[in-house]
């Protein structure tokens, strides 16, 4: 019997997600500058936590998956199980529309994939909370940010909305 590519993927897209949900969880400290989270020193390496719990871990998580399936040759299959296992149903039925209407991905609000994303809470209230999310485009010489603001459903931790923003301090 063949394994095919196809079954091959779909398995690793599984496991990815069972170590997604798991609290061990290490994506969360996504927001540190390159060189590393405030206060480390320079010889220590980077370190990062994450508690499922938390909607802004919950964020950072689904973007460094999500962008990590989308970099290089995309993963259509992983990517749709991430969208499946991080958004409400009826955001994903929302985003899938306006992929379509634009053209582009609506998660990134972009056709590309950023190189880094950086994910900070911003606020929450009336059952939700918001999280700010600033992708970095371009080279490390000279980068070009993208800001969204996404908003997760306290009661279920699921995203159930990404809207565009301006730079923090704009508006």
């Amino acid at each position: 019997m063949r394994v095919t590519r196809t079954t091959w993927r779909s398995g690793a897209a599984v496991a990815l997600l069972a170590l997604l949900t798991v609290p061990a969880v290490a994506l969360a400290a996504a927001s540190h500058a390159p060189g590393g989270p405030a206060g480390e020193s320079a010889g220590e390496p980077p370190s990062h936590e994450g508690d499922p719990s938390s909607a802004t871990d919950r964020v950072a998580a689904f973007y460094g998956a999500y962008v990590d399936a989308r970099t290089g040759t995309p993963d259509t299959a992983l990517s749709d199980a991430l969208r499946r296992h991080f958004l409400t149903e009826e955001f994903r039925e929302r985003l899938t529309s306006w992929d379509l209407q634009h053209g582009v991905d609506g998660v990134f609000r972009a056709q590309n994939t950023p190189r880094a994303w950086r994910v900070t809470y911003d606020n929450s209230g009336a059952g939700h909370t918001w999280t700010r999310i600033r992708l970095t485009w371009g080279d490390a010489k000279k980068p070009t940010y993208t800001y969204l603001s996404v908003q997760s459903d306290l009661s279920t931790g699921l995203i159930s909305d990404i809207k565009e923003t301006g730079a923090p301090g704009e508006g």
